[in-house]
């Protein structure tokens, strides 16, 4: 039986009324596969429930802070110990010290960290900082790496061209992109190009390490070494953006997990637990140049506060002591092996590339290395395979070009059950 849309229908309606779009994040909207969003009532373990009762394998996670599924008893325990005391001071507690020095400890780059609200403060905050450090203006980033709404980082790149100071939305000014250079993902010889023609103009190189924002895609073997040699040699501050793979591929990160230290880090999601927590560090001597031990300014009114702090600490605690990684892995490549092999019973084209809990089925017969390539991806028969597994009780992210993930909620028979369900879904798509 097709499942029931009532209730998320008039609530929609009723969003459209009051807010753009009917959502308060684009990615929200269904735009990508065409219809209207459920609207949750609650989520637990691995599973969420929308307001028609409809019970769903939620593999998006709240776009990847639920590492260990939806109200996970630390992490609620954590929340009410610090809602007893308050919800804001607009002043220093122990607890931002306690999650700064969790994140030190753990992901290699970070020697100082600056704790914000969300993953596009963090990113337009480490920019300035490196272009402060720098005294330089130019950043080079990557086409299809998504860095939050940041003026300076909202440039498409052109069929694999480079591209200069193009905005990618209205409302942008050429100003605040003019120094911005946008490359290839995965493509060394152009960065390489780039620095020989620019190199003492480059403040920082920004990127995903494993890019999430336009599926997963991985980075190719040489290519974060080439980045990373680049930057040294012109003095050029490296960042990578783990807003995403912050303890979500590895303990510590992307860096640790390909162990390539970067200059400075910025960090979201899981650090949080889910809640709207940020962070950015690095090297001791470029975060000293951060207000007010130096001159780059950045502060928050809501910046580390308790209730997020909590959070955080308690997620990060329990990873560190449950270290789940291993198992996330092999559950990832099992159901990634299960759904790839219902694709291919039926002959369809795809590939379907992972790292840690983190996937994507792209419909697509080409191995995806960068955001050319992406772009030739079957986005028609995706929104078919997406309404298809939701009508069979599993909800995935609502586009082609996003990361899944699995989290240590999942049960052997919540992956069985997907598998199955993809199998269902895919016999019936047209080939």
């Amino acid at each position: 039986m097709p499942i029931t849309r009532e209730r998320s229908q008039a609530q929609f309606q009723r969003a459209l009324k009051s807010i753009p779009g009917g959502v308060n994040s684009p990615a929200r909207a269904f735009g990508g596969v065409g219809g209207e969003p459920l609207f949750i009532q609650r989520g637990d373990g691995a599973y969420l429930w929308d307001l028609d009762g409809n019970k769903l394998i939620d593999f998006v996670g709240s776009w990847g802070p639920h590492i260990l599924g939806h109200r996970h008893p630390a992490v609620l325990a954590a929340i009410e110990d610090a809602l007893t005391r308050g919800t804001s001071f607009g002043a220093p507690t122990e607890s931002e010290s306690e999650l700064a020095e969790l994140v030190i400890a753990t992901v290699p780059s970070m020697q100082k960290v600056r704790m914000v609200s969300s993953g596009t403060e963090a990113t337009m905050s480490a920019i300035r900082v490196a272009r402060g450090f720098t005294g330089r203006d130019k950043i080079i980033k990557f086409a299809g790496c998504y860095h939050g709404h940041v003026d300076s980082l909202l440039v498409k790149a052109g069929s694999g061209a480079l591209t200069l100071g193009v905005p990618s939305s209205p409302g942008v000014p050429a100003g605040c992109t003019a120094d911005t250079i946008s490359l290839e993902f995965n493509d060394a010889n152009e960065l390489a190009d780039t620095f020989a023609k620019q190199g003492e103009k480059i403040a920082a190189v920004i990127l995903e390490p494993v890019v999430g924002n336009m599926g997963v895609v991985l980075p190719q073997p040489g290519f974060l070494e080439a980045c990373r040699e680049l930057c040294t040699k012109h003095g050029t501050v490296l960042i990578f953006d783990e807003v995403m793979t912050g303890f979500r591929v590895a303990f510590g990160g992307a860096q640790a997990l390909f162990k390539i230290t970067p200059d400075m880090t910025t960090l979201g999601k899981i650090i949080g637990g889910g809640m709207p927590v940020g962070a950015y560090g690095g090297r001791a001597d470029i975060m000293a140049k951060v207000s007010p031990a130096g001159p780059v300014y950045q502060a928050g009114t809501l910046s580390g506060n308790p209730l997020a702090m909590a959070c955080g600490i308690a997620t990060l605690r329990t990873l560190r002591e449950t270290n789940p990684y291993a198992s996330l892995a092999a559950k990832t490549e099992r159901l990634c092996r299960g759904l790839s092999d219902a694709a291919a019973a039926v002959g369809i084209a795809h590939t379907l590339p992972h790292v840690g809990s983190m996937f994507t089925l792209f419909f697509n017969p080409d191995l995806v290395t960068n955001n050319t390539i992406a772009g030739r991806s079957d986005t028609k028969r995706f929104a078919r395979y997406f309404w298809g597994l939701i009508e069979h009780g599993v909800y995935l992210p609502c586009s082609q070009f996003e990361a899944n993930f699995v989290s240590a909620a999942h049960s052997d028979a919540d992956i069985d059950a997907t598998i199955a369900a993809a199998r269902n879904v895919l016999q019936s798509l047209p080939k």
